[in-house]
């Protein structure tokens, strides 16, 4: 794959992914038909013709859920890539912040309290305010210890980071240790991420925070590029390099909370697309970034897929089916020495 090739080529990727991924399921629909019911819901094509359970399984059921996965994939693997970037560490990912923890923390807090039963009342968005609440709470308190009379070291930060993600796993661990049978199940369901009984008003809440975070950190590939050479080169460059911790740290946090928030923990995605990406095109973010975006997306859109026919009529949580598919991966890149330096 040629750089000048390579958005064209995983633009297309994604769109192929997206209709298989529309046509798979308990009613199959051929993507033929796939591609007829999308353009006629766009006013581009008729509906003569066309099947109408397909059509309300498709628009209402499915088509919500792809397009949020599409969004949560994009928005990990460029928060992911951005963080690896700032930190300068091939092993950087958007849980390093301590976002993923802290929803986690805060989602078992809701369900063992019993506050979950607001979503009989509020809906399932109650808990996804909880998991969003509790992943800025987290990012805050990690940029607060890190932060000095200089501001916060990308070192402060990682161990920070690390800190708070060991702090809400022990909170974690506590509240499964009190919790009754049915909380612990759904900590243990919300912990491996799921799309499942995704609605439009779930892509509507979240779409614009993933979308507005994944645009944002796009917009930041010159000074990640500088930050390549060391903060002090940057510096010399006119790269305010404190401004731009913040904005990748907040961008970050508002990509990866929002996605737990409406998918629970999704793992391996933000991590393994942009090694991916760079040992193919190199280290420079202004192909980094939309590239990552394109293939996470297509990555998680396709593992979303295989999670709803893998053991149909059930379904795998998700984060196991990245996991499953992450891992080796990882291990096969490690194993050849191609996880390293990023310049």
């Amino acid at each position: 794959m040629t750089r000048p090739s390579a958005l064209p080529l995983l633009a297309l990727l994604l769109s192929v992914a997206i209709v298989l991924a529309l046509g798979v399921g308990a009613m199959p629909i051929r993507p033929s038909e796939v591609i007829a019911i999308l353009l006629s819901r766009l006013g581009l094509g008729a509906d003569a013709g066309l099947d109408e359970r397909h059509v309300a399984v498709l628009v209402s059921i499915r088509l919500p859920r792809v397009l949020l996965a599409a969004l949560v994939g994009g928005a990990l693997a460029v928060a992911g890539a951005a963080l690896q970037g700032l930190f300068r560490n091939p092993l950087a990912d958007p849980a390093l912040l301590g976002v993923s923890g802290g929803a986690v923390l805060s989602t078992a807090g809701a369900l063992v309290l019993g506050l979950g039963g607001l979503a009989s009342v509020a809906g399932p968005a109650s808990l996804a305010l909880a998991a969003f609440v509790g992943g800025l709470l987290a990012t805050l308190l990690v940029w607060r210890l890190a932060s000095g009379d200089q501001g916060p070291s990308v070192a402060a930060l990682l161990l920070s980071g690390l800190a708070v993600n060991a702090l809400a796993g022990a909170g974690t661990g506590l509240l499964l240790f009190l919790a009754d049978d049915t909380a612990l199940r759904d900590i243990m369901f919300w912990t491996m991420g799921s799309f499942g009984g995704t609605t439009w008003a779930a892509v509507l809440a979240a779409g614009p925070l993933l979308l507005g975070a994944c645009l944002a950190l796009l917009g930041l590939a010159r000074p990640l590029n500088a930050l390549l050479l060391g903060e002090a080169e940057a510096l010399h460059l006119g790269v305010d390099t404190r401004r731009l911790k913040r904005r990748v740290v907040v961008l970050a946090a508002l990509a990866t909370g929002a996605s737990v928030s409406v998918a629970g923990v999704i793992g391996f995605v933000g991590l393994l697309v942009p090694h991916l990406v760079r040992l193919v095109l190199g280290p420079d973010h202004r192909m980094l970034l939309p590239c990552a975006a394109l293939l996470g997306a297509t990555l998680l859109v396709a593992a979303d897929a295989l999670a709803r026919v893998a053991v149909a009529p059930a379904e795998l949580p998700i984060g196991i089916v990245t996991t499953l598919l992450g891992a080796p991966c990882f291990a096969w890149l490690l194993r050849g020495r191609r996880v390293g330096a990023l310049t």
